[in-house]
């Protein structure tokens, strides 16, 4: 089954800034982005189209043409919990340093591991697999996208960080 993979458009919140699950707008600069990643998605021929519900993807999705994209949980940003909104190196929680230093299995306070994120997105893909779809899109998150490769084999999970698409990515993968 081909997998695009679409990562949602900039969003306007500082860099450093701990956002994951929480609904952030877009910058301004959304509709010459968006153009931009509906050209690379143009003219699929797609079984499915599924997306994270949170704004900024279902908002990217409604102007590519897909305003019925199926909402799926699993397609969400990780969940950082009490370190949502907080700029990274101010976050006080004792915790962190446990989490930097095993990211894939230390959960955020209140929140998820990378590991438990990619098991929901790798229970998103056996699911998809199961239904026998050709093609699907996918509009989600960065952490989505990466956890998806992993799942295709084109990404080991210590690398997720290093290899995090750009606001606006197409990413293809075969599972």
């Amino acid at each position: 089954m081909k997998v695009k993979l679409i990562r949602h458009t900039s969003v306007d919140v500082p860099k450093g800034v701990c956002y994951g699950q929480t609904d952030v707008p877009l910058k301004d600069t959304f509709p010459e982005e968006a153009a931009a990643t509906r050209k690379r998605i143009t003219g699929e021929d797609l079984d499915r189209v599924f997306t994270s519900p949170l704004s900024r993807c279902t908002k990217l999705a409604d102007y590519c043409g897909y305003p019925d994209a199926i909402r799926d949980d699993r397609l969400k940003e990780l969940n950082f919990g009490a370190w949502e909104m907080q700029w990274f190196d101010r976050i006080t929680d004792p915790r962190i340093q446990e989490w930097f230093d095993d990211f894939l299995n230390v959960p955020a306070t209140g929140g998820e591991s990378l590991m438990m994120q990619f098991q929901r997105v790798s229970s998103f893909l056996d699911e998809m697999k199961q239904r026998n779809y050709k093609h699907i899109a996918v509009f989600a998150h960065g952490g989505v996208l990466a956890c998806a490769q992993v799942y295709a084999g084109l990404l080991k999970p210590e690398d997720i960080f290093c290899s995090i698409p750009p606001y606006g990515a197409v990413v293809q993968i075969e599972v």
